[in-house]
């Protein structure tokens, strides 16, 4: 009786066993199989045979700020699926609550301020107390979402659908920028982003131009110049999403009076995205010390970086990374700079955005081993200095060979071999990659596939001499950025 008994607990147990490993293995493939097909739309669509480093295309002013647009209509572009875009947000200037329908990443390039996102169900954790007026009256406490402090140097990940927004309480402009992945599994719409506000009364050219049909729209907007100017004013705008609904029904849903709903529609705004505050923000947002921080990173990677969902869930995601900190450099050579990388292996919500970032920094004249990127695209925003990026396709063929700076834009697409080297000045970048563990193959120096290679298939290869081929291989001792070596003085750049 026993044994059977025992036998029909082990049988449960099994059975039970290689259901949960079916669901895990169904999950694990299925985000395998997103990550396989999300750039298929893309396909016909990166047969590139020339590129160029762009600079912004449409230039949007508001009350407290400016936003850049790069054109997304651009080849590079719509081979990789993305778009990027600059906010300059000027002291006291706050960016509206929006969300959009694609995931994004947001490099903070100068200044500070803080941010906040709000997931859908995730309560109000944080509290003021109240604030005292202008009349002396003292206000009500206000619960809300995290908000958190941001500093030149953090990048900030956030998932589509979440509605997010950014201040500026320094004393220098916060300038933000965004790469937008409209081709991410989570794009349940098209190749357009769509940016969807919450508040105020954006500008028609803020929405993307990429499908023929927003395009022509925007186009026939400005080309109708027989209307008067305000008409054509208020026409260049378009609503925020409040604005759509019935006052009615606003008021019945946030049992407010129609007064108050009719406010919450902006239709006479004319502010723009980034409006500027009337009073400093009184919002509560405790300062994360740095050992704090890294006491947090290090306690991640105890557990070795992995993701159970149980110890963050997007109500105590961690959105935020610090990326220009030396001390936390993945590679450094103190004669020609340093890499670092945010992946997902230490901040966590990128597996769920499926995107990752790194940083270069090159001293004078260095260099930066030629690579490829192994699963993603590589979108290289110049942040300081000067530089020379060569790309090549799979026929040999360069796409792009020129001199860069700080500012623009070079799309580097998955598989297509890039070297970078600095000009006079140096030469610093952030490189978005749509991949959240995007991988490099070196083409020179210690880790590289040449190294990796036997000295008789180099040899064999290239038609050179066993010493030759030793030579290739193993003249250049460094790793991933390289010191300017004599026999390249002679090309650098001025």
């Amino acid at each position: 009786m026993s044994s059977s008994t025992l036998f029909s607990l082990t049988l449960c147990f099994l059975v039970l066993f290689n259901c949960c490993f079916a669901q895990i293995e169904q999950v694990t493939s299925r985000h395998e199989q997103q990550q396989a097909r999300r750039r298929s739309s893309q396909h016909s669509e990166c047969q590139l045979q020339r590129i160029n480093a762009l600079e912004p295309a449409r230039r949007i002013k508001s009350e407290a700020g400016v936003t850049e647009i790069w054109d997304e209509n651009d080849e590079q572009f719509e081979c990789a699926g993305v778009a990027v875009i600059r906010h300059t947000i000027q002291k006291r200037g706050l960016l509206l609550p929006a969300y959009t329908n694609t995931p994004k990443l947001v490099y903070v390039e100068q200044g500070r301020g803080i941010q906040g996102a709000v997931f859908p169900g995730c309560p109000e954790t944080f509290q003021s107390s109240g604030q005292f007026s202008r009349d002396g009256s003292q206000s009500s406490e206000d619960q809300h979402q995290k908000v958190r402090q941001v500093r030149e140097g953090d990048v900030v990940a956030l998932p589509s659908g979440v509605a997010d927004w950014f201040y500026n309480n320094g004393d220098s402009p916060l300038v933000l920028v965004q790469l937008l992945d409209t081709s991410n599994p989570a794009n349940q719409l098209d190749q357009d982003f769509r940016n969807f506000f919450l508040a105020g009364n954006p500008q028609r050219e803020l929405q993307s131009q990429r499908s023929s049909y927003q395009r022509d729209q925007f186009e026939g907007q400005r080309g109708r110049q027989d209307e008067d100017e305000s008409r054509r004013h208020q026409q260049d705008r378009n609503r925020n999403v409040i604005a759509g609904f019935d006052e009615q029904i606003l008021a019945e849903a946030f049992n407010i009076d129609t007064r108050l709903a009719r406010s919450m529609r902006n239709e006479k705004d004319n502010r723009g995205i980034i409006v500027r505050a009337e009073h400093e923000l009184q919002v509560v947002s405790p300062h994360q010390s740095r050992e704090e921080e890294e006491r947090e990173i290090e306690h991640r990677r105890g557990r070795g970086g992995r993701f159970n969902g149980i110890e963050e869930t997007f109500c105590t995601a961690r959105l935020k990374h610090n990326i220009n900190d030396p001390e936390r450099a993945d590679f450094f050579n103190p004669r020609a700079g340093r890499l670092t990388t945010v992946n997902s292996l230490n901040l966590p919500i990128l597996r769920s955005v499926q995107l990752s970032v790194e940083r270069g920094v090159l001293y004078p004249n260095a260099l930066m081993s030629p690579h490829w990127n192994m699963n993603a695209h590589s979108i290289i925003y110049i942040t300081r200095g000067n530089g020379r990026i060569q790309i090549v396709g799979d026929n040999g063929q360069t796409i792009f060979d020129g001199e860069v700076r700080e500012g623009q834009v070079v799309t580097a697409p998955q598989s297509f071999a890039v070297v970078k080297k600095a000009g006079s000045q140096g030469f610093e970048w952030v490189s978005f990659k749509t991949n959240d563990n995007a991988q490099v193959s070196q083409l020179a120096g210690r880790v590289s596939t040449i190294r990796g290679l036997p000295v008789e298939v180099v040899a064999n290869s290239f038609q050179i001499s066993r010493e030759d081929a030793r030579r290739l291989k193993n003249n250049r001792e460094e790793v991933s950025v390289f010191s300017p070596s004599q026999s390249g003085r002679s090309d650098e750049i001025a």
